[in-house]
C-alpha cells in the first residue's frame, strides 16, 4: 500500500512495513533496519509509552542527535497519539525549562552519555516543570528516571497503537529564535505529511532512494528529510552530528541519492578547494537551505557532481517547504533562486503600503496554503499580527519573486538596517564580501550611533590562517559599485558567530554583542 494523501505517520509505516518489509528503513554505524523492523521497534516503545500512561494528546520533548533511537521515538509517540516536541541538543537547562514549560510536557527523552549529556540539567530544572511526570533516558537512567532501552523492550500489544484523524497535532515545533525568544509551532499530519508526499515526487525521490540529512532531525529541516524518504518508502541514511573533519568520508559512506545540507556545511570546503567528484559520486539531487546561499557556493558544489545538481529551499517551521528547486530547473535559477512554491502553496510580496507588488519587486513575503500552520502556541497576540483576514501569513522575509515564480530571499524584514533614516538590507552586502577568499561566513549587522541612529558593522569569521582590514572589503564593494551608505563602518573578527542548532547565524544575539564589544 503505497502512501497516500490524508494519512498519518503510521499509515505511512505500516504500507511500507505489510508491502516491503524487507526494504531499508533506517541505515546508520549499526548497519540497516528494515521496514518490518522500524515497525516492530516503535509496536515495543509504544506499549512502552503506554506503561507509563502516555497517551493521546500527551506532549514529550525529546532531545537526540540523529540516531535511529530518534527515528523510533518520533513514531512511537505520535502511535500513542502523542505530539512529538524538538529539543535542540545544544540547549541546556535554561532553554530546556522555558522550552517544557511553555509546552506543559509530560515526558521528555534526553540523553546520559559522557560526551552529551542533558540528563541533569533537566533534573536540576524539573521542581520547575509540574507537568513533568517522566524523564526518559538514553543511557544510564538514575533513579527516578526511566530507561529508554528499557521501554523499547517492552512486549508490543498492537491496541497500545491509536489510531489518529489527520487533522489532530501531531508536532510541535520551536522557531529557531535567530532575532526573538523561540515560539511554538503546532502541526497536525495533513498539513506536513501531504507537503512533503507532493515535495518527494517533485524531487524524483523514489522506493530506491537513499536521504541524508547532515541537519539536525530536532530542526524541521532535518525532520523534512524523513517525512520525505516515509512518503517514498525511501532508506533514511542517518549521521548522528556534523563533523566537519569527517564530512568527506562521510558523504562518501552514505552512497546517498539525496543530501540535504545548509550552506556552513560546503562552504570550508570550496573555500579550502579540497571538495571533489569522489565524495559528491551518486547524489542525484543535493538541497542547500537553512540560510543565505552564495551563488558561488553553490555553482562550486553543482561542479563537483557528475551525476546530478544543486537546488536550494526555502521554508520554515510555520510551513515545512514552502518553495524548492526542481532536478529539472535551469542551472541559473537552482544558483540563484530558492526554487517556486511547493505544490498547492500561494506566495506573494507586499510593499509598504500593503498592496501587491508585480514580479521583480521586493517585497515583504507572505504566504498561505494547506502546510501552514493555525497559529503559535500561546501566542494569541502574534497570532492576530502574523495573518491577515484571507489566510495569508506573513513570513517576517523580504523577497523578489521572478516573472517565472522563483524566489529569491533577500533578508528579513527585522535584518533592514535604518542609517540617517535610509533603510538597506545587508544581506546583499554581506553576498558581495562572500567572495572574499578570506571570509568562511559573515553577517553585518547595526549598532546605535549617536548621529544616524544605526550603522553597519561587518562580523567575520575568517577562514584560517587569513586577516582582513575593513579597507579590503570596502574595496570589494566599490568595486562592485554598492552604493557608499551600505558599506559597513566598522569590522569586527570573532573566533566565531553565534549560530543556531541549525547552522543560522543568530543576527539578535550578534547585534547585542557588538553593542557591547570594544575594538
Amino acid at each position: 500500500m503505497e502512501p497516500q494523501p490524508d494519512q498519518t505517520l503510521s499509515h505511512w509505516l505500516s504500507g511500507h512495513a505489510q508491502t516491503r518489509p524487507d526494504a531499508p528503513a533506517l541505515v546508520d554505524t549499526d548497519g540497516t533496519l528494515s521496514y518490518s523492523d522500524l515497525a516492530n521497534a516503535v509496536s515495543k516503545l509504544s506499549s512502552g509509552l503506554a506503561g507509563l500512561g502516555i497517551g493521546e494528546g500527551d506532549t514529550v520533548g525529546v532531545q537526540l542527535p540523529n540516531l535511529r533511537s530518534f527515528v523510533i521515538a518520533f513514531l512511537a509517540i505520535t502511535a500513542r497519539g502523542g505530539i512529538f516536541q524538538t529539543l535542540h541538543m545544544p540547549y541546556r537547562s535554561k532553554e530546556l525549562q522555558g522550552l517544557l514549560s511553555d509546552s506543559g510536557a509530560k515526558a521528555v527523552i534526553v540523553t546520559n552519555a559522557d560526551k552529551d549529556s542533558r540528563t541533569q540539567d533537566v533534573l536540576s530544572v524539573r521542581s520547575s516543570l509540574p507537568a513533568l511526570d517522566h524523564v526518559i533516558v538514553a543511557g544510564s537512567a538514575p533513579d527516578g528516571c526511566a530507561s529508554l532501552s528499557g521501554l523499547m523492550e517492552t512486549t508490543a500489544n498492537s491496541d497500545d497503537m491509536v489510531a489518529m484523524e489527520t487533522g489532530a497535532p501531531y508536532l510541535l515545533l520551536y522557531t529557531s529564535g535567530t532575532t526573538a525568544a523561540p515560539k511554538g509551532v503546532p502541526h497536525v499530519y495533513r498539513s506536513f505529511l501531504n507537503n512533503a508526499l507532493l515535495s518527494a515526487q517533485e524531487m524524483q525521490i523514489g522506493p530506491d532512494s537513499r536521504i541524508l540529512s547532515l541537519a539536525p532531525m530536532s530542526h524541521l529541516y532535518g525532520l523534512f528529510t524523513f517525512h520525505l524518504a516515509l512518503a517514498s518508502g525511501a532508506a533514511t541514511v542517518l549521521v548522528p552530528t556534523f563533523n566537519p573533519k569527517t564530512l568527506l568520508p562521510d558523504l562518501q559512506a552514505a552512497r546517498a541519492t539525496h543530501v540535504y545540507a545548509a550552506p556552513a556545511h560546503f562552504a570550508p570546503l570550496v573555500a579550502q578547494n579540497v571538495l571533489n567528484p569522489e565524495h559528491l559520486a551518486g547524489i542525484q539531487l543535493l538541497c542547500l537551505s537553512g540560510a543565505a546561499v552564495p551563488r558561488s557556493l553553490a555553482v562550486a558544489v553543482d561542479a563537483n557532481m557528475e551525476n546530478g545538481g544543486v537546488i536550494q529551499l526555502w521554508g520554515m517551521s510555520e510551513l515545512q517547504a514552502g518553495t524548492f528547486g526542481r532536478p529539472g530547473d535551469p542551472a541559473e535559477k537552482r544558483f540563484s533562486t530558492a526554487g517556486a512554491a511547493a505544490p498547492k502553496t500561494e506566495l506573494r510580496v507586499l510593499g509598504d503600503n500593503g498592496t501587491d507588488l508585480p514580479p521583480g519587486q521586493e517585497g515583504a513575503l507572505q504566504v498561505r496554503g494547506p502546510s501552514v500552520f493555525a497559529g503559535y502556541l500561546n501566542r494569541p497576540d502574534e497570532n492576530k499580527q502574523a495573518f491577515d483576514g484571507g489566510g495569508w501569513f506573513a513570513t517576517g522575509d523580504l523577497a523578489v519573486i521572478d516573472a517565472e515564480g522563483y524566489l529569491t530571499i533577500t533578508g528579513r524584514t527585522k535584518e533592514i538596517i535604518n542609517r540617517g533614516g535610509v533603510k538597506f538590507n545587508p544581506v546583499e552586502v554581506e553576498e558581495l564580501l562572500t567572495s572574499l577568499s578570506q571570509i568562511q561566513q559573515c553577517a553585518i549587522v547595526p549598532v546605535p550611533d549617536p548621529d544616524l541612529g544605526e550603522r553597519g558593522c561587518l562580523c567575520v569569521e575568517l577562514t584560517p590562517d587569513a586577516t582582513l582590514t575593513l579597507e579590503q572589503a570596502t574595496e570589494v564593494l566599490a568595486d562592485a559599485g554598492m552604493a557608499k551608505y551600505k558599506w559597513p563602518e566598522r569590522l569586527v573578527i570573532l573566533d566565531s558567530l553565534p549560530l543556531t542548532p541549525t547552522r543560522k547565524i543568530m543576527r539578535g544575539e550578534l547585534s547585542k554583542l557588538m553593542q557591547h564589544h570594544k575594538d
